[in-house]
Protein backbone atom coordinates (compact mmCIF):
# COMPACT_ATOMS: atom_id res chain seq x y z
CA UNK A 1 0.00 0.00 0.00
CA UNK A 2 1.59 3.57 -1.10
CA UNK A 3 1.47 5.58 2.21
CA UNK A 4 2.49 9.03 3.26
CA UNK A 5 5.14 7.12 6.04
CA UNK A 6 6.21 10.11 7.24
CA UNK A 7 3.60 11.93 8.48
CA UNK A 8 5.38 15.10 9.34
CA UNK A 9 2.69 17.31 7.62
CA UNK A 10 0.75 19.85 9.62
CA UNK A 11 -2.60 18.08 9.08
CA UNK A 12 -1.06 15.36 10.74
CA UNK A 13 0.65 16.72 13.48
CA UNK A 14 -2.80 18.54 13.90
CA UNK A 15 -4.97 15.36 14.28
CA UNK A 16 -2.06 13.83 16.08
CA UNK A 17 -1.89 17.29 18.58
CA UNK A 18 -6.12 17.34 19.17
CA UNK A 19 -5.95 14.02 21.36
CA UNK A 20 -2.38 14.68 23.25
CA UNK A 21 -1.78 14.92 26.95
CA UNK A 22 -1.01 18.43 26.70
CA UNK A 23 -4.21 19.51 27.71
CA UNK A 24 -6.49 20.83 30.94
CA UNK A 25 -9.13 18.32 32.40
CA UNK A 26 -11.26 21.39 30.84
CA UNK A 27 -10.72 21.03 27.38
CA UNK A 28 12.51 -11.18 19.18
CA UNK A 29 14.23 -12.52 15.70
CA UNK A 30 14.28 -10.04 13.02
CA UNK A 31 14.28 -10.29 9.58
CA UNK A 32 17.56 -11.24 7.05
CA UNK A 33 18.26 -7.42 6.72
CA UNK A 34 22.03 -7.31 6.44
CA UNK A 35 21.95 -4.53 8.75
CA UNK A 36 23.26 -4.68 12.15
CA UNK A 37 21.95 -2.32 15.30
CA UNK A 38 24.73 -0.71 17.44
CA UNK A 39 23.31 -2.02 20.09
CA UNK A 40 22.96 -5.46 19.47
CA UNK A 41 26.93 -5.27 19.93
CA UNK A 42 27.09 -4.40 23.24
CA UNK A 43 26.59 -7.06 26.21
CA UNK A 44 25.54 -4.78 28.96
CA UNK A 45 25.25 -6.32 31.94
CA UNK A 46 21.85 -7.53 34.10
CA UNK A 47 21.67 -4.72 36.34
CA UNK A 48 18.93 -4.21 38.61
CA UNK A 49 16.56 -1.88 37.08
CA UNK A 50 16.56 0.43 40.38
CA UNK A 51 18.35 1.14 43.43
CA UNK A 52 17.66 1.46 46.85
CA UNK A 53 16.55 5.08 47.90
CA UNK A 54 19.20 5.55 50.08
CA UNK A 55 22.84 7.11 50.52
CA UNK A 56 22.19 9.46 46.96
CA UNK A 57 25.22 11.19 45.69
CA UNK A 58 26.19 13.91 48.00
CA UNK A 59 27.22 16.39 45.11
CA UNK A 60 24.27 15.39 43.03
CA UNK A 61 21.46 15.31 45.67
CA UNK A 62 22.74 18.84 46.46
CA UNK A 63 21.80 19.84 43.06
CA UNK A 64 18.72 18.75 43.23
CA UNK A 65 17.94 20.20 46.65
CA UNK A 66 18.72 23.32 44.61
CA UNK A 67 16.25 23.12 42.14
CA UNK A 68 13.58 21.76 44.39
CA UNK A 69 14.09 25.36 46.04
CA UNK A 70 14.28 27.19 43.37
CA UNK A 71 10.38 26.06 42.56
CA UNK A 72 9.26 27.73 45.65
CA UNK A 73 8.61 30.88 43.80
CA UNK A 74 6.25 29.23 41.41
CA UNK A 75 3.49 28.21 43.71
CA UNK A 76 4.34 25.18 44.95
CA UNK A 77 6.05 23.87 48.01
CA UNK A 78 8.61 21.19 48.25
CA UNK A 79 6.51 17.74 49.32
CA UNK A 80 4.84 18.32 46.05
CA UNK A 81 7.61 17.55 43.78
CA UNK A 82 9.65 14.39 42.92
CA UNK A 83 13.03 13.75 41.55
CA UNK A 84 15.36 10.20 41.00
CA UNK A 85 17.69 10.12 39.09
CA UNK A 86 20.54 7.23 38.46
CA UNK A 87 23.58 5.83 36.60
CA UNK A 88 23.54 2.32 36.04
CA UNK A 89 23.17 0.82 39.17
CA UNK A 90 24.04 4.05 41.49
CA UNK A 91 21.93 6.57 42.81
CA UNK A 92 22.10 9.89 42.55
CA UNK A 93 19.23 12.06 43.26
CA UNK A 94 16.22 11.09 45.48
CA UNK A 95 13.50 13.49 46.59
CA UNK A 96 10.43 12.04 47.45
CA UNK A 97 11.12 9.58 44.66
CA UNK A 98 8.97 6.60 46.15
CA UNK A 99 6.56 8.71 46.65
CA UNK A 100 3.32 8.48 43.77
CA UNK A 101 2.46 12.12 42.60
CA UNK A 102 0.14 12.55 40.05
CA UNK A 103 1.73 10.61 36.71
CA UNK A 104 -0.24 12.41 33.58
CA UNK A 105 1.05 11.87 30.50
CA UNK A 106 3.89 9.56 32.20
CA UNK A 107 1.09 7.23 32.40
CA UNK A 108 1.63 6.12 28.84
CA UNK A 109 4.97 4.85 30.24
CA UNK A 110 3.32 2.69 32.09
CA UNK A 111 0.74 1.81 28.76
CA UNK A 112 3.95 1.37 26.38
CA UNK A 113 5.80 -0.97 28.93
CA UNK A 114 2.68 -3.15 29.43
CA UNK A 115 1.79 -2.80 25.57
CA UNK A 116 5.20 -4.55 24.81
CA UNK A 117 4.90 -6.99 27.45
CA UNK A 118 1.58 -8.33 25.60
CA UNK A 119 2.53 -7.60 22.16
CA UNK A 120 5.56 -8.12 20.44
CA UNK A 121 7.40 -5.24 18.74
CA UNK A 122 6.63 -6.47 15.29
CA UNK A 123 3.15 -7.05 16.27
CA UNK A 124 0.14 -5.61 13.82
CA UNK A 125 -3.10 -5.02 14.22
CA UNK A 126 -5.19 -6.64 11.71
CA UNK A 127 -8.45 -5.11 10.19
CA UNK A 128 -10.41 -7.34 7.80
CA UNK A 129 -13.12 -5.98 4.81
CA UNK A 130 -15.65 -8.31 3.89
CA UNK A 131 -18.92 -9.16 2.24
CA UNK A 132 -21.83 -11.74 2.38
CA UNK A 133 -22.78 -10.61 -1.15
CA UNK A 134 -21.74 -11.15 -4.71
CA UNK A 135 -19.58 -8.73 -6.68
CA UNK A 136 -20.99 -7.87 -10.36
CA UNK A 137 -20.19 -5.80 -13.17
CA UNK A 138 -18.55 -3.00 -10.40
CA UNK A 139 -21.42 -3.73 -8.08
CA UNK A 140 -20.92 -5.20 -4.69
CA UNK A 141 -24.62 -6.47 -4.43
CA UNK A 142 -24.43 -6.84 -0.18
CA UNK A 143 -23.22 -5.47 2.83
CA UNK A 144 -19.47 -4.45 3.10
CA UNK A 145 -18.15 -5.35 6.50
CA UNK A 146 -15.26 -4.14 8.19
CA UNK A 147 -14.31 -6.51 11.08
CA UNK A 148 -11.86 -4.56 13.13
CA UNK A 149 -8.99 -5.40 15.16
CA UNK A 150 -7.71 -2.51 17.46
CA UNK A 151 -4.85 -0.52 14.86
CA UNK A 152 -5.02 2.63 16.62
CA UNK A 153 -3.93 4.40 14.17
CA UNK A 154 -6.39 3.91 11.17
CA UNK A 155 -6.39 7.63 9.59
CA UNK A 156 -7.78 9.01 6.51
CA UNK A 157 -4.49 7.53 4.38
CA UNK A 158 -5.84 4.00 5.43
CA UNK A 159 -9.51 4.44 4.20
CA UNK A 160 -7.80 6.52 1.10
CA UNK A 161 -5.80 2.95 0.26
CA UNK A 162 -8.69 1.17 1.07
CA UNK A 163 -10.97 2.39 -1.59
CA UNK A 164 -8.52 1.98 -4.22
CA UNK A 165 -7.91 -1.20 -3.13
CA UNK A 166 -11.96 -1.64 -3.53
CA UNK A 167 -11.83 0.03 -6.66
CA UNK A 168 -8.61 -2.26 -8.10
CA UNK A 169 -11.13 -5.24 -7.22
CA UNK A 170 -13.97 -4.12 -9.34
CA UNK A 171 -16.02 -2.61 -6.63
CA UNK A 172 -17.43 1.07 -7.33
CA UNK A 173 -21.16 0.71 -5.62
CA UNK A 174 -22.15 -0.97 -2.53
CA UNK A 175 -25.90 -1.98 -2.36
CA UNK A 176 -25.94 -3.14 1.16
CA UNK A 177 -24.73 -1.26 4.61
CA UNK A 178 -21.58 -0.61 5.57
CA UNK A 179 -21.43 -3.12 8.92
CA UNK A 180 -19.05 -2.30 11.52
CA UNK A 181 -17.80 -5.20 13.80
CA UNK A 182 -15.43 -5.70 16.92
CA UNK A 183 -12.92 -2.94 17.59
CA UNK A 184 -12.65 -0.72 14.35
CA UNK A 185 -11.27 2.63 15.16
CA UNK A 186 -10.76 5.49 12.73
CA UNK A 187 -9.09 9.06 13.01
CA UNK A 188 -8.37 8.28 17.09
CA UNK A 189 -12.79 7.62 17.22
CA UNK A 190 -13.73 4.81 18.46
CA UNK A 191 -17.78 5.16 17.87
CA UNK A 192 -19.02 2.93 15.12
CA UNK A 193 -21.38 5.76 13.92
CA UNK A 194 -18.39 8.00 13.95
CA UNK A 195 -15.69 5.74 12.31
CA UNK A 196 -18.60 4.60 9.75
CA UNK A 197 -19.13 7.62 8.37
CA UNK A 198 -15.42 8.41 7.92
CA UNK A 199 -14.70 5.35 6.22
CA UNK A 200 -17.95 6.61 4.26
CA UNK A 201 -16.71 9.69 3.24
CA UNK A 202 -12.81 8.44 2.90
CA UNK A 203 -14.10 5.89 0.00
CA UNK A 204 -16.16 8.02 -2.08
CA UNK A 205 -13.67 10.79 -3.18
CA UNK A 206 -16.92 13.20 -4.72
CA UNK A 207 -17.97 13.59 -0.80
CA UNK A 208 -14.18 14.67 0.26
CA UNK A 209 -13.91 17.79 2.40
CA UNK A 210 -11.15 20.21 2.25
CA UNK A 211 -9.25 18.00 5.25
CA UNK A 212 -9.04 14.85 3.42
CA UNK A 213 -8.22 16.79 -0.02
CA UNK A 214 -5.52 18.28 1.53
CA UNK A 215 -4.27 14.77 3.25
CA UNK A 216 -4.14 13.29 -0.40
CA UNK A 217 -1.87 15.54 -1.48
CA UNK A 218 0.30 14.59 1.06
CA UNK A 219 0.85 11.28 -0.82
CA UNK A 220 2.67 9.85 -3.35
CA UNK A 221 2.10 11.42 -6.88
CA UNK A 222 -0.32 9.58 -8.53
CA UNK A 223 -2.52 8.63 -5.80
CA UNK A 224 -5.78 7.62 -7.21
CA UNK A 225 -9.06 9.10 -5.46
CA UNK A 226 -11.04 6.41 -4.26
CA UNK A 227 -14.47 6.07 -5.58
CA UNK A 228 -17.01 3.51 -3.77
CA UNK A 229 -20.55 4.57 -3.29
CA UNK A 230 -22.12 2.86 -0.85
CA UNK A 231 -26.18 3.25 -0.57
CA UNK A 232 -27.18 1.36 2.35
CA UNK A 233 -26.60 2.81 6.29
CA UNK A 234 -24.22 2.66 9.14
CA UNK A 235 -24.66 -0.51 11.37
CA UNK A 236 -22.83 -1.86 13.57
CA UNK A 237 -23.08 -6.53 14.54
CA UNK A 238 -21.81 -8.10 17.52
CA UNK A 239 -20.10 -10.85 15.68
CA UNK A 240 -19.20 -11.71 11.69
CA UNK A 241 -21.66 -13.74 9.73
CA UNK A 242 -21.30 -16.82 9.25
CA UNK A 243 -21.10 -16.38 5.33
CA UNK A 244 -18.59 -13.58 5.74
CA UNK A 245 -15.91 -13.82 2.77
CA UNK A 246 -12.84 -11.69 3.03
CA UNK A 247 -11.76 -9.55 0.76
CA UNK A 248 -9.33 -7.74 2.14
CA UNK A 249 -6.79 -7.75 5.07
CA UNK A 250 -5.37 -4.68 6.35
CA UNK A 251 -2.25 -4.70 8.56
CA UNK A 252 -1.29 -1.27 10.75
CA UNK A 253 2.19 -0.22 11.43
CA UNK A 254 4.39 -2.36 13.60
CA UNK A 255 3.29 -2.07 16.96
CA UNK A 256 6.91 -0.05 18.06
CA UNK A 257 6.23 2.32 15.57
CA UNK A 258 2.39 3.06 17.07
CA UNK A 259 4.14 3.46 20.49
CA UNK A 260 6.61 5.99 19.23
CA UNK A 261 3.54 7.83 17.19
CA UNK A 262 1.79 7.89 20.62
CA UNK A 263 4.41 9.00 22.41
CA UNK A 264 6.02 12.33 20.11
CA UNK A 265 2.43 13.48 20.45
CA UNK A 266 1.13 12.53 23.61
CA UNK A 267 -1.76 11.07 21.93
CA UNK A 268 -4.31 10.42 24.98
CA UNK A 269 -6.59 8.15 22.19
CA UNK A 270 -4.35 5.84 20.93
CA UNK A 271 -2.83 5.54 24.85
CA UNK A 272 -6.45 4.73 25.59
CA UNK A 273 -7.31 1.93 22.91
CA UNK A 274 -3.50 0.10 24.10
CA UNK A 275 -4.88 0.25 27.43
CA UNK A 276 -7.96 -1.61 26.25
CA UNK A 277 -5.77 -3.86 24.31
CA UNK A 278 -3.49 -5.27 27.29
CA UNK A 279 -6.55 -5.74 29.69
CA UNK A 280 -7.67 -2.18 30.90
CA UNK A 281 -5.61 0.53 33.36
CA UNK A 282 -5.40 -1.95 36.14
CA UNK A 283 -4.39 -4.52 33.70
CA UNK A 284 -1.39 -1.63 32.83
CA UNK A 285 -0.46 -1.16 36.27
CA UNK A 286 0.13 -4.34 37.09
CA UNK A 287 2.19 -5.62 34.29
CA UNK A 288 4.06 -2.09 34.64
CA UNK A 289 5.26 -2.78 38.49
CA UNK A 290 6.10 -6.08 37.96
CA UNK A 291 7.96 -5.48 35.18
CA UNK A 292 9.58 -2.62 36.40
CA UNK A 293 10.71 -4.27 39.73
CA UNK A 294 8.56 -1.58 41.77
CA UNK A 295 6.21 -2.26 44.28
CA UNK A 296 2.78 -2.21 42.88
CA UNK A 297 1.46 0.91 45.42
CA UNK A 298 3.92 3.07 42.99
CA UNK A 299 2.42 2.72 40.12
CA UNK A 300 -1.86 3.67 40.32
CA UNK A 301 -3.91 4.27 37.44
CA UNK A 302 -7.60 4.56 36.35
CA UNK A 303 -7.13 5.11 32.47
CA UNK A 304 -3.82 4.74 30.16
CA UNK A 305 -3.54 8.05 28.96
CA UNK A 306 -2.78 10.37 32.25
CA UNK A 307 -5.90 12.44 31.43
CA UNK A 308 -6.93 12.54 35.32
CA UNK A 309 -5.14 13.44 38.77
CA UNK A 310 -5.77 10.55 39.91
CA UNK A 311 -3.06 8.47 37.85
CA UNK A 312 -0.10 8.30 40.49
CA UNK A 313 3.47 7.47 39.82
CA UNK A 314 6.66 7.57 41.94
CA UNK A 315 9.67 8.93 40.46
CA UNK A 316 11.47 5.77 40.78
CA UNK A 317 8.95 3.80 39.24
CA UNK A 318 8.63 6.51 36.16
CA UNK A 319 12.59 5.69 35.83
CA UNK A 320 12.30 2.10 36.49
CA UNK A 321 9.61 1.08 33.82
CA UNK A 322 11.85 3.93 31.60
CA UNK A 323 14.75 1.01 32.21
CA UNK A 324 12.29 -2.05 32.31
CA UNK A 325 11.62 -0.81 28.26
CA UNK A 326 14.94 -0.40 27.70
CA UNK A 327 15.97 -3.95 28.84
CA UNK A 328 12.74 -5.53 27.08
CA UNK A 329 13.70 -4.20 23.66
CA UNK A 330 17.49 -5.25 23.91
CA UNK A 331 16.49 -9.10 22.45
CA UNK A 332 15.15 -7.26 19.69
CA UNK A 333 18.13 -4.89 18.89
CA UNK A 334 16.08 -1.97 19.94
CA UNK A 335 16.45 0.79 21.96
CA UNK A 336 13.73 3.14 24.49
CA UNK A 337 14.62 5.47 21.10
CA UNK A 338 12.61 3.46 19.29
CA UNK A 339 9.27 4.26 20.92
CA UNK A 340 10.04 7.58 22.56
CA UNK A 341 11.10 11.28 21.80
CA UNK A 342 14.90 11.42 20.67
CA UNK A 343 15.82 15.30 21.36
CA UNK A 344 16.84 17.01 18.15
CA UNK A 345 15.77 14.43 16.01
CA UNK A 346 12.00 13.47 16.17
CA UNK A 347 9.30 16.22 16.15
CA UNK A 348 6.62 15.89 18.09
CA UNK A 349 5.51 18.09 20.98
CA UNK A 350 8.65 18.31 22.63
CA UNK A 351 10.52 20.03 19.83
CA UNK A 352 10.35 23.70 20.88
CA UNK A 353 11.55 22.79 24.50
CA UNK A 354 15.14 23.27 25.91
CA UNK A 355 15.90 20.24 26.61
CA UNK A 356 19.30 18.53 25.87
CA UNK A 357 20.54 17.09 22.71
CA UNK A 358 20.35 13.54 22.45
CA UNK A 359 18.13 12.88 25.79
CA UNK A 360 15.51 10.44 25.09
CA UNK A 361 12.16 11.49 26.98
CA UNK A 362 8.66 11.40 27.63
CA UNK A 363 6.59 14.06 29.02
CA UNK A 364 3.79 14.56 31.02
CA UNK A 365 1.88 17.88 31.56
CA UNK A 366 -2.01 18.73 33.28
CA UNK A 367 -3.49 22.28 34.28
CA UNK A 368 -0.91 22.68 37.31
CA UNK A 369 1.19 19.10 36.65
CA UNK A 370 4.71 18.47 34.49
CA UNK A 371 6.59 15.72 34.57
CA UNK A 372 9.24 14.81 32.82
CA UNK A 373 11.03 11.45 32.78
CA UNK A 374 13.96 9.31 30.59
CA UNK A 375 17.89 9.40 29.99
CA UNK A 376 20.19 11.44 29.05
CA UNK A 377 24.12 10.68 28.15
CA UNK A 378 26.95 12.58 30.08
CA UNK A 379 30.55 11.81 29.64
CA UNK A 380 31.53 11.46 33.33
CA UNK A 381 28.45 9.60 34.24
CA UNK A 382 26.94 7.62 31.32
CA UNK A 383 23.17 7.66 30.77
CA UNK A 384 21.64 9.68 33.74
CA UNK A 385 18.10 8.20 33.77
CA UNK A 386 16.30 10.81 35.52
CA UNK A 387 12.24 11.49 36.49
CA UNK A 388 11.33 15.26 37.09
CA UNK A 389 7.83 15.16 38.95
CA UNK A 390 6.46 18.79 39.55
CA UNK A 391 2.79 19.41 40.96
CA UNK A 392 0.61 22.41 41.90
CA UNK A 393 1.93 25.24 40.08
CA UNK A 394 2.85 26.93 36.70
CA UNK A 395 3.17 24.58 34.13
CA UNK A 396 5.08 26.62 31.83
CA UNK A 397 7.56 28.07 34.00
CA UNK A 398 7.62 23.68 35.64
CA UNK A 399 9.01 23.30 32.16
CA UNK A 400 11.45 26.13 31.46
CA UNK A 401 13.14 24.96 34.84
CA UNK A 402 12.95 21.34 34.32
CA UNK A 403 14.98 22.53 31.02
CA UNK A 404 17.37 24.56 32.27
CA UNK A 405 18.16 21.80 35.15
CA UNK A 406 19.01 19.12 32.94
CA UNK A 407 20.72 21.63 30.30
CA UNK A 408 23.12 22.01 33.97
CA UNK A 409 23.48 18.72 34.60
CA UNK A 410 25.04 17.94 31.40
CA UNK A 411 26.48 20.96 31.93
CA UNK A 412 28.43 19.66 35.10
CA UNK A 413 29.13 16.20 33.74
CA UNK A 414 29.77 17.02 30.62
CA UNK A 415 28.11 17.14 27.37
CA UNK A 416 29.00 14.55 24.52
CA UNK A 417 29.14 14.55 20.51
CA UNK A 418 27.39 11.55 19.57
CA UNK A 419 24.65 9.86 21.49
CA UNK A 420 25.60 6.48 22.91
CA UNK A 421 24.17 3.08 21.11
CA UNK A 422 21.97 2.49 23.93
CA UNK A 423 19.78 5.93 23.09
CA UNK A 424 20.14 5.44 19.21
CA UNK A 425 17.12 3.54 17.43
CA UNK A 426 17.44 1.11 15.34
CA UNK A 427 18.85 1.70 11.95
CA UNK A 428 15.60 -1.08 11.27
CA UNK A 429 13.50 0.35 11.68
CA UNK A 430 12.28 2.49 9.09
CA UNK A 431 12.60 -1.28 6.81
CA UNK A 432 9.70 -2.23 9.52
CA UNK A 433 7.29 0.78 8.94
CA UNK A 434 7.33 0.03 5.15
CA UNK A 435 4.99 -3.65 6.73
CA UNK A 436 2.62 -1.86 7.05
CA UNK A 437 0.23 -2.62 3.74
CA UNK A 438 -2.89 -3.99 2.33
CA UNK A 439 -3.06 -7.85 1.56
CA UNK A 440 -5.83 -8.17 -0.92
CA UNK A 441 -7.50 -11.74 -0.94
CA UNK A 442 -9.16 -12.98 -4.21
CA UNK A 443 -12.83 -13.20 -3.61
CA UNK A 444 -14.61 -16.13 -3.75
CA UNK A 445 -17.89 -14.80 -4.58
CA UNK A 446 -19.30 -14.03 -8.57
CA UNK A 447 -16.87 -11.07 -9.66
CA UNK A 448 -16.67 -10.08 -13.20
Amino acid sequence: MQKNLCLTTALSCALLGLVSGCSSLSTPSQSGNSVVNAVALIKKPDLPLTVAPDNPDPIANAKVKNYIKSLAPHGSAQQTHGVWMQSSDKLLANHQGTVPITAASISKVATTLATLKTFNPDHQFVTQIGTTGTIEKGVLKGDLIIQGGEDPFFVWEEAIALGNTLNQMGIKRVTGDLIIIDKFYMNFNRNPTTVGNFLKAGFNSRTWGRQVERIHQTLPVGTAKPQVTINGKIKSLPSVPANFQLLVRHNSYPLAELLKKMNLYSNNAMAEMFASAVGGAEVVAQKAAVAAQVPQNEIYLINGSGLTYENKISPRAAVSMFRAIEKHLQQYNMTVADVFTVIGQDNGILKPRGIPKFAVVKSGSLDTTSALVGAVPTKNRGTVWFALMNFSGDLVTFRKLQDVFLSSVVGDWGAVTTAPAELISSPLRKDKISSNEVTIRQPTVNSQ
